[in-house]
Order: structure tokens, then C-alpha cells, then sequence
């Protein structure tokens, strides 16, 4: 059961995105220029976001346990630190440039557009380095919690 309302949430998700807008990287760069041709509908999208988030996550912290799972995986710190900060900066830029981030891009790339898969490939490779650089320069137990 768990398997069939996985596939149902990420269908709704991914239909949500489609509709909203945010899997048109077009649509999304017309929003960052706020400069040129500024597309502001796009904040409306991450404003219903971000207020449904707020009470979701409101609503999650009263409970002991999700509706489909057996515990929460909460972070540990809720400390913005250097890698959060450069983490954000780096997913901005990337997002900012190629108009999509990783939910669109999986979405998008069922169609089979170029630049979908491209940014896939991309962000696969990039997750790749994430985890050999991991390796070799750990995060220091005092900022980060333990995966």
C-alpha cells in the first residue's frame, strides 16, 4: 500500500508542477529576470507552496509519527551554517542558469526534452563529486548530522 500512495503523491506532485508551470524552464528564467521581461506568476506558485508547507509542517510536528511511515527524519540542526549557505548559492545559480531544479527536471525528462536530460546527467554527475569530496574532507560532527 505504502508503494501505490508513493506513486499517487509523486504523480500529484509532478502534475502540480506541469500545471504551475515549473517544469518550463522559459517560464521559470522569466521569473529570475527581474530586470527584463519579469514573469511574476511564478510567485504565486512558490507563495501556495510555501503556505501549505508552513501548516503541513505545523500539523507534522504535533504528531508522533507520519500517516505512512514509521518516524519523521527531522534534521538534527536547524543551525544555517557555511554549507547551507553555500549549498543554496549553488542551487540558485544552477537554477537561475538552466531554468529547472531536481523535481521539474525528473518530471520534465519523461518527455524526453534535451534539456531535461542534459541537467539530469548533470545533476547526477554533480551528486557524484558531492559524495567523493565527502569522502575525502567530512563534515565536522559539530555542524552536520549524521545521515
Amino acid at each position: 500500500m505504502h508503494r501505490i500512495s508513493e506513486f499517487l503523491i509523486g504523480l500529484l506532485f509532478g502534475v502540480g508542477l506541469m500545471l504551475s508551470g515549473m517544469t518550463d524552464p522559459g517560464k521559470v528564467i522569466g521569473f529570475l529576470d527581474v530586470t527584463g521581461l519579469w514573469d511574476p506568476s511564478l510567485a504565486l506558485v512558490m507563495g501556495g507552496a510555501v503556505g501549505v508547507g508552513v501548516f503541513a509542517f505545523a500539523w507534522a510536528k504535533r504528531r508522533n509519527h507520519p500517516v505512512l511511515g514509521q518516524h519523521f527524519a527531522w534534521p538534527a540542526s536547524e543551525k544555517i551554517d557555511r554549507r547551507v549557505v553555500v549549498g543554496s548559492l549553488v542551487f540558485g545559480v544552477g537554477w537561475g542558469l538552466a531554468g529547472f531544479c531536481p523535481g521539474p527536471a525528473l518530471v520534465t525528462l519523461v518527455s524526453g526534452q534535451e534539456k531535461a536530460v542534459a541537467f539530469v546527467i548533470a545533476m547526477i554527475f554533480g551528486m557524484i563529486a558531492y559524495e567523493s569530496i565527502q569522502r575525502f574532507y567530512p563534515p565536522s560532527s559539530s555542524t552536520e548530522s549524521p545521515p
